[in-house]
C-alpha cells in the first residue's frame, strides 16, 4: 500500500563524487515560470543533438573515490548520474511542461519527460566509455553542462537493463525522428 510519507521520510543527502568537464557551457533547456524554454533556435537543435552524440566529455572523479573506478574500463558503456546545477531551485516546482519547450507537443507531467526541472533533478545518461586514465573517464554522448556535479557512475549491463518491447508515446517518437533526420 502506498501512502504519502513525505513528512516521515529521512532527509537525504547527496554528495558529488566528481565533476563533468564538457564542451557544453549552457543548458539547451531552461525552466521558466511558463514552463520549459528551448534556449537554442529551432535550426540549432539538430546540430546540438549531433554534437551531443559525437561530443567528448571528461568525468573527473575526486581522487578519494578513484579506487571505486577499478574495473570500469572493462565496460563499453556506463550510466552517468548527474545534477543539473544551473537549474534554479525555485523552478523545480513545475508540474507539467511541453516536452523540450515545444508548444506544438501536448503538455506532459514532469515524470513523463526528460526535463531537467524536476523535484529532485537527478539526470542519467548512458554514454560510451572511451578511456580511463586514473580518476578521469573520457566519455562520448553526454549532454551534461560543464561543471555538473556527478552523483554516481554505474556500468551499463544488458543483463539488467535490456528492454525487450520498449514503448514510447507518439510525441517522444516524433522528437526522436526529427533529431535523427539527416
Amino acid at each position: 500500500m502506498c501512502t504519502d510519507q513525505q513528512n516521515t521520510q529521512p532527509l537525504m543527502a547527496l554528495n558529488p563524487v566528481g565533476v563533468v568537464r564538457s564542451p557544453f557551457k549552457a543548458p539547451m533547456l531552461m525552466a521558466k515560470d511558463s514552463g520549459l524554454s528551448l534556449e537554442l533556435r529551432t535550426e540549432k537543435v539538430k546540430e546540438h543533438h549531433r554534437q551531443v552524440k559525437t561530443g567528448i566529455s571528461e568525468l573527473v572523479i575526486d581522487k578519494q573515490w578513484e579506487p571505486l573506478l577499478d574495473g570500469v574500463e572493462g565496460f563499453s558503456h556506463i550510466l552517468v548520474l548527474y545534477w543539473p546545477h544551473l537549474i534554479d531551485p525555485s523552478r523545480r516546482n513545475l508540474k507539467k511542461v511541453h516536452p523540450m519547450g515545444r508548444k506544438d507537443l501536448p503538455e506532459q507531467g514532469i515524470f513523463a519527460t526528460c526535463s531537467p526541472a524536476r523535484p529532485n533533478p537527478v539526470l542519467v545518461t548512458a554514454v560510451v566509455l572511451k578511456e580511463r586514465k586514473g580518476n578521469v573517464l573520457t566519455v562520448q554522448g553526454l549532454e551534461a553542462v560543464d561543471g555538473s556535479p556527478i552523483i554516481d557512475i554505474k556500468p551499463y549491463s544488458q543483463n539488467y537493463m535490456i528492454i525487450e518491447a520498449l514503448k514510447s508515446p507518439d510525441w517522444m517518437e516524433q522528437i526522436r525522428s526529427e533529431l535523427d533526420e539527416d
